[in-house]
């Protein structure tokens, strides 16, 4: 066979081999034997390794391959993948609808999914080829998974679909699958996974895609965050748009008419949901036209026209043998019940949270009661009530130490608290808490820096202040156990890197009290340096508009402190970044306001000057909001070549359209 002949023989084998995986992995409908798709995958994969020139990316040869990855590289998500709002019974649901209408009569449809408990991911197509998968992350940075989401065989690797398409899932693990995986875990005297959300996202996290492979993984698709098919007018369209182009959605999804109609869809799943062959853990509910959703808009954390109706957590009775108490690294001391172990919503539980003194006392809750226990939203475990007809008089009330349980220290409770609280700067807990806090995700994101490898170092008295991470010495940490030359040189690279982050990470990292991560952006936005931040006073903190008086007051007192003066001296000549490195957003203080100030922006079309996430970049540190499609609430719409319906769109609706130059010459203004 000469080189054309086997071309066009590879091109007539992969489609097949694509189309026969679609039938099997989407569809549950094949249509030749496993046999036939196996001899047929062996002569591609030998045609492919007699002419290596003919492997293409989409080819079911590549779905594994390569060797495994040394971490995951950030991904930035340019539409944020937001989480959504909670309702725990029917009458939440009601308001839902009515906020959605804006206490109207006006008609409103509603698309009700199942609820996949999983792991939410990202697909990313361009010119019709997978080129990116990722996880959420925190909404706004993921992890670049591709490798482990291609072994998935119900993701197609290609689709007939030019336009770059960032489509949303679901990725989870099937009932059968994950008894599998445990029961092979227990034979090899491993610990099984407590669940199976836990058991894919396990296996999405492997940095060998041939781990992740053997998972038997499963995905369904159910949104969109970039898309230019803009002419689809409701959610219901889009997936059914999806699913035309070879995307597995969920079978189970109905458009309702009404609330009623939503409520009755819950009924019935919540009956049922026991009968499917994979977990679910409520039911997603969604305002299916897309104008009204673009309306309706968004909250800082999620979106006005979606909800999630959880299930209601399951209850379990068990005894509390014990009562143990966990120092945070602000110093609030919190009881933990220990206790029988017992299976709750999938997974073993051992411990759960009390909360403070007040909750036991008021729940009259002692050490040696029947006690019933739920996990709260279905993740953290807490004791709901004592089962005081079950007492035989042997149980103990508990009563809460005058002592820190680790230093010793006199507990306080503080003005409006109900919290006692260790106020030792000093003390071991709150330092290893704080070293914790100080190297996670949202802060320095130091890759390889986890909780046990924190504890190890501070046990063997090599760290004790966020400083000393930074002086950490190679011949130090090759001493320590489990710790090998290429482990400690990522860890090092990983620790130096972290010194390049921009202001709000490591005002965060600081662990303030009251600062979260947003109030961080918002601080690093506005002061743009350490050194002027420490020098604000009240009135200063508190003429932005995000920052209160009691995150005012925490503040001033915060960079009051010697102690903190004296880190921040370590930290700059150990050469950690005190700058805020994104653009700072334009205001009428600080100059002229921006033509982009306060408006809605809509991007479509190819553009030669910038790419799209440069110009929503820039838009939006100008003061804008770039959204996906065009609505009523658009104020312009930048037209690139072969535009589309957008464009069309917008002249119908009477929107401002800018060319490039148009922006260009705004940007440079």
């Amino acid at each position: 066979m000469d080189q054309q002949q086997a071309q066009e023989r590879a091109k007539n084998l992969r489609e097949l081999l694509n189309q026969y995986s679609y039938e099997y992995h989407v569809l549950d409908k094949p249509s030749v034997p496993d046999a036939e798709y196996d001899e047929k995958l062996r002569e591609l994969q030998d045609l492919e390794g007699e002419f290596p020139e003919l492997i293409t990316e989409d080819s079911p040869t590549q779905r594994v391959g390569g060797e495994p990855l040394e971490g995951f590289q950030k991904v930035q998500h340019n539409v944020p993948m937001l989480s959504l709002g909670n309702a725990f019974n029917h009458q939440e649901l009601r308001d839902f609808a009515r906020r959605a209408t804006g206490g109207t009569d006006e008609p409103i449809a509603f698309v009700c999914e199942l609820k996949i408990d999983g792991l939410a991911v990202s697909l990313t197509y361009e010119n019709g080829k997978f080129v990116r998968g990722a996880t959420r992350g925190d909404g706004t940075t993921g992890e670049d998974i591709t490798s482990n989401l291609r072994t998935i065989r119900s993701i197609p690797l290609s689709i007939k679909e030019t336009e770059r398409l960032e489509i949303r899932g679901e990725a989870f693990m099937p009932h059968k699958s994950f008894l599998s995986l445990n029961e092979a875990k227990e034979e090899n005297g491993e610990e099984p996974f407590a669940n199976p959300r836990n058991a894919a996202a396990g296996s999405l996290r492997q940095l060998n895609p041939k781990i992740a492979a053997s998972r038997n993984l499963d995905i369904f698709l159910y949104g969109v965050g970039e898309w230019e098919a803009s002419e689809l007018e409701s959610h219901s369209e889009r997936l059914e748009r999806i699913k035309q182009l070879g995307f597995k959605t969920n079978p189970q999804w109905k458009k309702c008419e009404t609330i009623e109609e939503v409520i009755d869809y819950v009924t019935h799943w919540e009956a049922e949901r026991n009968n499917l062959s994979y977990e679910i853990d409520g039911i997603v509910i969604k305002v299916d036209n897309l104008d009204q959703q673009e309306e309706l808009g968004y909250t800082a954390k999620s979106p006005r026209w979606a909800i999630a109706y959880k299930f209601p957590a399951e209850e379990v009775i068990t005894t509390l043998t014990d009562i143990e108490l966990n120092v945070g690294r602000t110093g609030v001391v919190t009881p933990t019940a220990i206790l029988e172990p017992v299976r709750v919503a999938g997974t073993t539980v051992k411990r759960a949270s009390l909360h403070n003194e007040d909750l036991i006392r008021e729940k009259d809750i002692r050490i040696g009661d029947t006690v019933v226990v739920k996990k709260a939203g279905d993740i953290i475990p807490e004791v709901v009530r004592s089962v005081a007809d079950k007492r035989t008089g042997k149980e103990e009330e508990y009563h809460m130490p005058d002592a820190c349980p680790d230093c010793g220290s006199e507990l306080v409770r503080l003005e409006e608290e109900v919290a006692l609280r260790c106020i030792n700067p000093n003390c071991p807990a709150q330092l290893k808490e704080g070293l914790i806090h100080f190297v996670s995700r949202n802060a320095m994101n130091i890759d390889g820096l986890g909780e046990k490898v924190i504890i190890q170092l501070f046990q063997e008295n090599l760290i004790h202040t966020i400083a000393d991470i930074y002086r950490l010495k190679r011949e130090e940490l090759l001493e320590l156990e489990r710790m090998g030359e290429k482990s400690v040189s990522n860890l090092l690279e990983a620790i130096n890197v972290s010194k390049g982050n921009s202001l709000e990470k490591l005002l965060f990292g600081l662990g303030i009290r009251f600062i979260g991560s947003k109030a961080a952006k918002t601080l690093a936005e506005e002061f743009e340096t350490m050194e002027n931040l420490q020098n604000a006073v009240d009135e200063d903190l508190i003429a932005i508009d995000e920052i209160g008086d009691k995150m005012a007051d925490s503040i001033v007192q915060y960079f009051s402190e010697e102690k903190v003066a004296a880190l921040l001296d370590e930290l700059r000549e150990l050469e950690v970044n005190m700058t805020y490195l994104g653009r700072k957003r334009k205001t009428a203080e600080n100059e002229e306001a921006s033509v982009f100030a306060g408006k809605t922006v809509v991007l479509t079309g190819k553009m030669e000057r910038y790419t799209r996430d440069e110009a929503k970049e820039q838009i939006e540190a100008q003061g804008g909001s770039v959204t996906g499609s065009v609505s009523k609430k658009t104020d312009l719409l930048i037209a690139g070549e072969d535009a589309g319906s957008k464009y069309d769109k917008a002249e119908k609706l009477g929107v401002e359209i800018w060319d490039e130059e148009k922006l260009q010459e705004a940007l440079e203004r």
